[in-house]
C-alpha cells in the first residue's frame, strides 16, 4: 500500500462487512403495543382525565372544591383494586360531598324582617303562695321558700325604719322594738294588698298603729297595714293582690307620712323582707 512518504505497508485480510439488521416487512415480527390503538381512540381530554386520576390531582382538587362549598360532580375513572370493574378502567365514581340545598329567591326590593316576637313568662305568685300554705303552716315555712311569695305593698318601695330594735322615734329611748317595717310615703298614697285574702279588721288601732287594716291569707299568714289616712275596704271583703285598699297617712303612734306595713305568722310579728 503506497504511503504519502513512498513506503508501502503489507494489506491486511479484507474487513468483513458487518450485517445489517434489516426489519422485515410488515408488523408481525414487532412488539406489539396492546394499549397502542385504545390511546389513538382516545382524545386529549380523555388521556388528561386518565391522567389526573392515575396521579391523585382531580380526587384532592375534588376535595378542595368541597371544602369551600361547590359541588363537584366530575366522574372520573376508579384507581382502586376495589373499584374498578374492568381491565381498561371504564369503572367510575361519582364525588359528591355535598347535599344541594332548595333554592330560595325574592323580589329584588323585598324587604326582609329578622325581629322576632316577645316572649314573656306571667308568673302566679297567689298560686305558689296558696300551694305554699296548703302543704305547712306559716310558721314552718323557711325563709328561702317564703321569699317574693308576697307583693310589694306600694309603688315605690324605700325603706324609712327596718324591723327590729331600733331608737324610738317618738321617746328618743333606746331599745324599741320595731313590729314591722316603715316605707317612705307621702300622705294619701294608695296601699295595696300583699296578696290575695280577707280583710278581717278596719279601724282603730289602739296600740299606736292608728288608722289599720288586717288582711288574712290563711294558714296562719296575715298583714297590717298602719297609719293610715282613709279605708277603700270593709271588713270581710275578699280582696285580691294589688288591689288598692287604703291611702296612706300619719295617724297614731307617727311622726310624718308614711307606711307601717307588717307580718304576722300564726299572731307573730316577723321581718316583712322575708316575705317580700
Amino acid at each position: 500500500m503506497q504511503t504519502p512518504r513512498g513506503r508501502r505497508r503489507a494489506a491486511g485480510p479484507a474487513a468483513t462487512p458487518r450485517a445489517v439488521d434489516v426489519a422485515p416487512a410488515g408488523d408481525s415480527a414487532r412488539p406489539r403495543d396492546i394499549h397502542r390503538d385504545a390511546r389513538r381512540r382516545r382524545g386529549p381530554f380523555r388521556q388528561i382525565t386518565e391522567f389526573a386520576s392515575a396521579s391523585g390531582i382531580g380526587q384532592k382538587a375534588g376535595v378542595a372544591l368541597a371544602a369551600t362549598g361547590l359541588v363537584l360532580t366530575v366522574a372520573v375513572p376508579a384507581t382502586g383494586p376495589v373499584l374498578a370493574t374492568g381491565t381498561t378502567g371504564t369503572g367510575s365514581v361519582a364525588a359528591s360531598s355535598v347535599t344541594p340545598q332548595p333554592e330560595i329567591s325574592a323580589e329584588a326590593g323585598a324587604q326582609i324582617d329578622f325581629s322576632r316576637s316577645a316572649v314573656v313568662t306571667q308568673a302566679d305568685p297567689d298560686g305558689k303562695l296558696k300551694q305554699l300554705l296548703s302543704a305547712q303552716s306559716a310558721g314552718s315555712v323557711s325563709r328561702a321558700a317564703s321569699a317574693g311569695t308576697l307583693g310589694a305593698p306600694l309603688a315605690s318601695m324605700a325603706t324609712a325604719s327596718p324591723f327590729g330594735y331600733r331608737v324610738s322615734p317618738i321617746t328618743g329611748g333606746m331599745g324599741d322594738f320595731h313590729r314591722g317595717q316603715d316605707y317612705v310615703a307621702q300622705c294619701g298614697t294608695s296601699v295595696m294588698a300583699a296578696a290575695t285574702g280577707t280583710v278581717t279588721f278596719v279601724g282603730w288601732h289602739q296600740y299606736g298603729g292608728g288608722n289599720r287594716v288586717v288582711v288574712d291569707h290563711g294558714n296562719g299568714l296575715e298583714t297590717t297595714y298602719n297609719h293610715l289616712s282613709s279605708f277603700n275596704v270593709t271588713e270581710g271583703q275578699t280582696v285580691s293582690r294589688g288591689d288598692v285598699i287604703a291611702l296612706s297617712g300619719t295617724t297614731g303612734a307617727s311622726t310624718g307620712c308614711h307606711l307601717h306595713f307588717e307580718v304576722q305568722v300564726n299572731g307573730e310579728v316577723v321581718d316583712p323582707t322575708g316575705w317580700l
